[in-house]
């Protein structure tokens, strides 16, 4: 596998390219107007959101590989690694790219917001795939951007620059949640292996020896992103990942509770608990009453 390339900072990118750098912090990249290239992996210090218009063979994002096609939005977070293997070939590279430093966004009202744009955290898998009406409005977005880069700074350009990318990010949320919507029959295939996860492993002894499940163990067993998972069944049931996990939790203590030959304390043991007064507060959250009031009444 390739080493991975660290670009901190979108001077170099630019450089990289053998474009002219508007702004230090932000750039709008037309793909198609760059250097010829061959295939790498990168690891930026800063968000990047690409828009291919052409299939460019095997993504990999993370663990895994993608198959890259055209129309498709992918989400980069700073850290994240990104590319595609390279097979030592030259190409020219079509699309678009939206790239931005977290010091840009300091102080605004995205920086403020920017952790409800929870698709930055994304596996590649999970990436939006745009209707071409879709593809129109994020482009349109990119103008935006590139028409205040080129013109002169001033006291407005960081407010009117930030505010567009901003709502580049709350188009994405909108046409993630129809991709959501039109992926009906996926995620609830995702739910009820989440379900079968969770009643697996607390009918194992992972609890003890792990302890609480965590959306995130959830997330990888099932090839997802955290983050990915817990917007998806947010959406599909109204409840949070997290919820779930505790619901089922508590059924499967309840089903413990009628147990008389084992303590309150044993049963949080075997549940996962590191301290039993955890698991009696959160049953009585739940339920109403403690376990010990439960099991008086059952």
């Amino acid at each position: 596998m390739n080493e991975i390339i660290k670009i901190d900072n979108i001077c170099d990118y630019n450089a990289f390219l053998g474009l002219e750098t508007l702004h230090p912090l932000v750039s709008v990249v037309d793909m198609s107007k760059s250097n010829k290239i061959t295939h790498m992996r990168h690891n930026f210090g800063f968000y990047a959101i690409y828009l291919k218009d052409v299939k460019c063979g095997d993504l990999i994002y993370g663990r895994n590989y993608y198959d890259y096609q055209e129309g498709t939005l992918v989400c980069i977070a700073p850290g994240q690694v990104l590319g595609v293997e390279d097979n030592g070939e030259y190409y020219q590279p079509k699309g678009w790219a939206l790239l931005f430093h977290p010091d840009l966004i300091r102080g605004t009202s995205l920086g403020r917001n920017m952790k409800e744009y929870t698709f930055f955290s994304y596996e590649v898998n999970e990436a939006l795939h745009l209707s071409e009406q879709e593809r129109v409005v994020v482009i349109d977005c990119l103008h935006k951007i590139e028409l205040e880069l080129n013109h002169s700074i001033d006291k407005h350009s960081k407010t009117l620059i930030t505010s567009n990318i901003e709502l580049l990010l709350n188009y994405c949320k909108r046409f993630y949640d129809r991709q959501f919507i039109t992926r009906e029959h996926i995620n609830k295939d995702v739910i009820v292996r989440f379900e079968n996860l969770l009643g697996d492993y607390f009918s194992s002894d992972r609890p003890q020896n792990i302890g609480l499940p965590t959306v995130g163990y959830c997330a990888d067993k099932l090839n997802l992103s955290a983050n990915y998972l817990g917007d998806l069944i947010k959406k599909e049931t109204g409840k949070s990942a997290l919820e779930h996990i505790q619901l089922k939790l508590i059924e499967t203590a309840k089903d413990m509770v009628y147990d008389t030959s084992k303590s309150v304390s044993e049963i949080a043991y075997e549940l996962g608990f590191k301290y039993p007064q955890h698991f009696s507060r959160l049953f009585k959250k739940r339920v109403g009453v403690s376990p010990n009031e439960y099991r008086v009444q059952h």
